[in-house]
């Protein structure tokens, strides 16, 4: 049936802390294959982070999706809104706790309401109807190429297409601590 809403996705990415000072990062994807677990739990979080990226890369917003925060009754925010305009690619990470990231499918009501988001992408409107082929001219050029389909699922950040470099500032030394 032609507009019918199908439900919002989420991806939700964990990094988790054990006993033994080791951590392990999860994905809510089951074909995501992780690292295993480790005492260096700050190469963990710079995976879990790339993880999320390639997710958000490789997704695409689907017009017809279904707001996903309606769909976990509204936990993502407090306030009480009614579900309405088009799906956005929502991150939800809150740099405070930084051990969760949630990729999710968004309505444009639920969005600004959810703390410590970034939106990354926007639904396109589905393309109109085109006119008879008759009425048409051809062009000359060869056919533009189909777009690739989407990966389901992915082992690791190098599976899914480069992401432009970023120069990062050098750390400054630390300075010894004053004593009285």
């Amino acid at each position: 049936m032609p507009g019918s809403r199908v439900p919002g996705r989420t991806w939700t990415v964990r990094l988790t802390g054990h006993a033994d000072h080791s951590a392990s990062v999860t994905c809510s994807t089951e074909a995501c294959r992780m690292p295993p677990r480790s005492k260096d739990t700050a190469a963990l979080k710079r995976f879990a982070a790339e993880h999320v990226r390639a997710h958000a890369r490789l997704a695409t917003v689907r017009p017809n999706a279904a707001c996903a925060c309606r769909a976990a009754q509204c936990a993502f925010h407090e306030a009480r809104t009614q579900c309405t305009g088009s799906a956005l690619l929502v991150l939800v990470h809150n740099p405070a706790v930084g051990q969760v990231w949630t990729l999710a499918e968004i309505c444009q009501s639920c969005a600004p309401l959810i703390a410590h988001t970034a939106i990354l992408g926007s639904a396109r409107p589905p393309a109109r109807q085109a006119p008879p082929a008759a009425a048409v001219p051809t062009p000359a050029t060869a056919p533009a190429a189909s777009p690739l389909p989407v990966a389901g699922g992915f082992s690791s950040p190098q599976a899914a297409p480069e992401a432009p470099a970023v120069r990062r500032r050098p750390r400054r030394p630390m300075r010894p601590r004053r004593t009285a």
